[in-house]
């Protein structure tokens, strides 16, 4: 019986999964300090010990006319942070005010967290601040990217952190909902072309 090359390198991706498990709670760590809460907020709040982690390997072989290509929609991500890591060649697209940009990685020395080199991470914060991402093959080079999405607990309760909001001054902008809920609601085809956020605003 054939079985899939991640069968032969399991032990290897299950190790790059937890590492990439304590990147994403150092990185929830730093924002949670950075907006005045205690360091692990976000990790309790969203349960995030048992929360999901999906890892998706990509390959895009060089393609004869990348022109006529037919891609899949523009998804959007519905989780916390996606890391992703490629071979050094360009692919990746953000959409920002109705345009579509190439995620640059051919910058040297560059730390910044949208122009990733070969070996190194590029992290998108998903829906709560609406990124939306797309790629694109050429007819050159193959280009390979792992993606490592990370979520909350389905049973999580998402909602804004209390210590940020007031009824006076700075009432609570979305109604609480436990994540599997808000996943139902985006697979279930139940927003109508929008984002979950938007169906969700108090």
């Amino acid at each position: 019986m054939n079985k899939p090359i991640f069968y032969f390198c399991r032990e290897v991706l299950l190790e790059y999964s937890k590492r990439t498990r304590e990147v994403t709670k150092e990185l929830l760590s730093g924002i949670s300090t950075g907006l005045g809460l205690d360091h692990s907020y976000v990790e309790r709040a969203l349960k995030l010990d048992s929360g999901f982690q999906i890892l998706a390997a990509n390959l895009y072989p060089p393609c004869p006319q990348p022109e006529l290509a037919i891609g899949l929609p523009p998804p959007l991500d519905h989780g916390l942070l996606t890391l992703l890591i490629n071979n050094g060649v360009t692919g990746l697209q953000i959409k920002h005010k109705g345009k579509w940009f190439n995620v640059n990685n051919d910058i040297p020395n560059s730390s910044n967290i949208f122009t990733p080199r070969a070996g190194s991470l590029l992290f998108l914060v998903m829906e709560s601040i609406r990124v939306w991402s797309t790629a694109m093959v050429n007819n050159a080079v193959t280009r390979l990217s792992v993606v490592v999405a990370n979520g909350p607990s389905l049973d999580a309760v998402v909602e804004p952190a209390y210590k940020l909001v007031t009824e006076e001054k700075c009432p609570p902008t979305y109604i609480p909902m436990k994540y599997m809920e808000c996943l139902e609601m985006q697979q279930g085809n139940q927003i109508g072309g929008k984002s979950c956020l938007d169906k969700i605003r108090a």
